[in-house]
């Protein structure tokens, strides 16, 4: 089979691609609009394109739609959240629990994303010495879907203060499907190229060159 010609991309690409990069936000304020038809399974088809080790694309998609699920799913991360809550500074702590409920309660869009680690898919290929290969793999699909969405000026938000164990039950998944993390998708109500947590004064992104090593 001939290899099919590689694209061109040139600078002023580059250049979009990158202003895209930063301007990937973790959403947390949505309109509640939905998407329009089709837009969600694009997304997922973007991102089943992502890198997988082996091939196995071990993601799994769970739209949740039910909204007795979905309350269930808000209460859920209300009890992690108590948790989180008396580890942190109370003024900081209070602050992400308001962000994290605006998504929970806005968004059109929820996804629970999983990882199936015992998938036959690739042959097992390259999870000998590093099983976490496959959880990699589904955030490598998690990012791209961030980015297919960015494009279509759509916001994803990550809740990450979830029970694993009480979200797999909620969502009556496959005992071998590992919770990755659980998005609110949709329409951003702003629209900002510098994070949320850094406006709200929560922490600084600090330059690049202070996590590179030369060895």
């Amino acid at each position: 089979m001939p290899d099919s010609p590689a694209p061109e991309f040139d600078e002023a690409f580059r250049a979009r691609l990158i202003e895209l990069i930063a301007w990937r936000r973790d959403v947390r304020r949505f309109r509640r609009e939905p998407l329009g038809q089709g837009t969600l399974e694009r997304l997922i088809e973007c991102a089943s394109l992502a890198p997988s080790v082996g091939l196995s694309q071990p993601w799994r998609f769970v739209i949740v739609e039910d909204a007795s699920r979905r309350a269930n799913i808000r209460a859920c991360f209300e009890t992690c959240n108590a948790d989180a809550l008396r580890a942190q500074a109370s003024e900081r702590a209070a602050l992400y629990a308001r962000l994290k409920l605006a998504g929970l309660d806005d968004a059109p869009v929820h996804i629970a994303v999983f990882a199936e680690r015992e998938t036959a898919q690739g042959h097992r290929l390259g999870r000998l010495t590093m099983p976490e290969t496959i959880d990699y793999s589904v955030v490598m699909a998690i990012h791209t879907f961030w980015l297919a969405a960015r494009v279509e000026g759509i916001g994803v938000g990550w809740v990450s203060i979830l029970d694993p164990a009480h979200v797999a039950a909620i969502l009556e998944i496959p005992a071998t499907w590992s919770f990755i993390g659980y998005l609110c998708v949709g329409y951003p109500s702003e629209e900002n190229d510098v994070p949320v947590l850094e406006r709200e004064g929560w922490e600084t992104r600090r330059a690049a060159r202070e996590f590179v090593l030369y060895r």
